[in-house]
């Protein structure tokens, strides 16, 4: 259960598609996804509870009923719920857990109150983290796809939270899906330096200092945004395409390029990352949020967040080296550690610890039963 599911893309609908073809595969799991989102064609065994669109947040629906997401739950009788945001989803799926007795997971994908703080100030940032503390109070386990996340669960006073790293589909995103035409049809010269950011056009992604960056470092370095949201500065050393829905598509225009730049530092993973190196390029990154537990010198560089000379130098550096090795490296890790082959059964392992408590729980309810 999310409301986190853009219709454009998003980290969270990508991991949520990722678990549903892997559990497809598995006949014997029955997997349904609830959603504040419109439905589309390919989504699957998807239900839209009834939604309004966040306002100032693109793409995000709200929920406009908790009770009407906990009717739809208890016709779905789950056996576990796993909740990808701690708002209205979050409270129906606790409501569940006290009638039905049902395990619920929460897996924390968006460091609210960071975002909040920035937005707000610390009298919110601090509102927040209460909030977290009383909302996962519910729940059996709290997954944080980063350590640092993991850790501030941890500081604010959240219990039963485990490092869970989200994961990339090795075969969908490849080298050898490079569009090898992309600089002609984009009317680049073949020795433009040819940056690449892919996602969400939104503030905390920092976009503007990218933008700087690309514009103090002049030609031959140039700036392709693949993506939507806000309204970006335009030049003649930026190009901007819209959201890609085909993935192949997706990983031959990031393959194209010859380095990913991901200037935001509010990332709780940073799945894109994840998506370039597979395609096998190197990634800046800054060294803040979960992104910088992703990049090393092995297949990149992180700089200081929040500054665009940053940026600018450590591009400038990543293109004094070996970006074919870096970009090899960052290949060979991914499909070490990352691939969705490898994560998806550590979720499952996961579930299956909550099963097995239940059933230990059940078990000794029933032989206390038999003793009195």
């Amino acid at each position: 259960m999310t409301m986190f599911y853009a219709m454009e893309g998003g980290g969270v609908r990508t991991y949520l598609a990722a678990k549903a073809r892997w559990l497809a595969q598995r006949p014997q799991i029955r997997h349904s996804l609830v959603a504040s989102a419109l439905r589309v064609a390919d989504d699957g065994d998807f239900i839209a509870v009834p939604s309004a669109p966040v306002p100032s947040i693109s793409g995000y629906r709200v929920p406009r009923s908790i009770a009407a997401t906990v009717r739809t739950l208890d016709r779905l009788r789950p056996s576990l719920i796993e909740v990808g945001d701690p708002y209205h989803f979050a409270w129906a799926a606790a409501r569940n857990k006290r009638a039905a007795g049902t395990p619920i997971v929460a897996f924390y994908h968006s460091d609210m109150p960071r975002i909040l703080g920035h937005r707000f100030g610390t009298l919110a940032r601090h509102a927040a983290q209460a909030y977290l503390r009383t909302v996962y109070r519910h729940f059996d386990l709290v997954l944080a796809p980063s350590r640092r996340m993991a850790q501030f669960l941890r500081e604010i006073g959240v219990e039963r939270v485990f490092h869970q790293p989200l994961g990339v589909d090795t075969a969908q995103f490849a080298p050898h899906l490079r569009d090898a035409g992309m600089r002609a049809r984009l009317g680049l010269a073949p020795e433009t330096r040819l940056l690449v950011y892919a996602g969400r056009f939104t503030s905390e992604k920092k976009l503007p200092l990218l933008i700087d960056a690309v514009h103090a470092l002049g030609p031959p370095y140039h700036l392709l945004l693949i993506g939507s949201g806000d309204t970006l500065q335009s030049s003649p050393q930026i190009t901007s395409l819209p959201f890609q829905k085909e993935t192949r598509v997706l990983a031959g225009l990031i393959g194209g390029c010859d380095l990913l730049v991901h200037p935001g530092d509010q990332e709780t993973f940073g799945l894109v990352v994840l998506e370039a190196m597979a395609c096998g390029i190197p990634v800046l990154g800054v060294d803040a949020g979960g992104v910088s537990e992703l990049v090393d010198r092995h297949n990149g560089l992180l700089v200081a967040p929040g500054s665009s000379r940053a940026l600018a130098e450590g591009i400038r550096m990543l293109f004094s080296r070996d970006l074919a090795a870096l970009g090899w490296q960052a290949r060979a890790s991914v499909v070490r550690r990352y691939d969705w082959s490898r994560i998806l059964p550590q979720i499952m392992a996961h579930y299956g610890c909550l099963f097995a408590g239940k059933q230990r729980a059940e078990l000794a309810a029933r032989v206390a039963h038999a003793c009195e």
